[in-house]
């Protein structure tokens, strides 16, 4: 069982995620050894829900090397597998103004792609900026008191 994750880093910064959920997502076989070797790039991708089904667009999921052949778009959109309730309860929380779905990370579990994806609602820049400075104080406050410690 491999344990590699696959982390959107710039989520948390863009966005503020509200909710978490955990899903399937139907690949064919050579993204599945694609993602693998981490081939995954989490730029501009979302998840749209169509009809009574949650799709992935944009994840871009590199052509697996030791193919002989190229099988389609790596940027096509993906079926995510979650049950109805989940999908009718995501609707129902994306009918609020301002709050999108997100892919956070992919990883594997009992051999299986699964994605986490997020409820998120995106941050101004002011608060942006703000999140950082909180973060360098911190940094500043440990880096003291390790150097007071002898």
């Amino acid at each position: 069982m491999s344990s590699k994750q696959f982390i959107n880093r710039r989520a948390r910064h863009e966005y503020e995620i509200l909710d978490r959920w955990e899903a399937g997502i139907a690949l064919k076989g050579s993204e599945v050894k694609s993602v693998r070797e981490g081939k995954v790039t989490f730029t501009d991708s979302f998840v749209h829900i169509k009809g009574r089904e949650a799709y992935l667009y944009n994840l871009h999921i590199a052509p697996y090397s030791a193919t002989g052949h190229f099988d389609g778009d790596p940027k096509r959109e993906r079926k995510l597998l979650l049950h109805k309730k989940e999908i009718l309860s995501l609707m129902a929380t994306l009918a609020q103004k301002g709050l999108t779905l997100i892919p956070l990370r992919i990883y594997f579990k009992k051999g299986l792609v699964k994605v986490e994806i997020g409820m998120a609602r995106g941050r101004k820049l002011y608060d942006k900026r703000q999140k950082l400075k909180e973060r360098a104080i911190k940094r500043e406050i440990e880096q003291t008191l390790r150097g007071k410690r002898f």
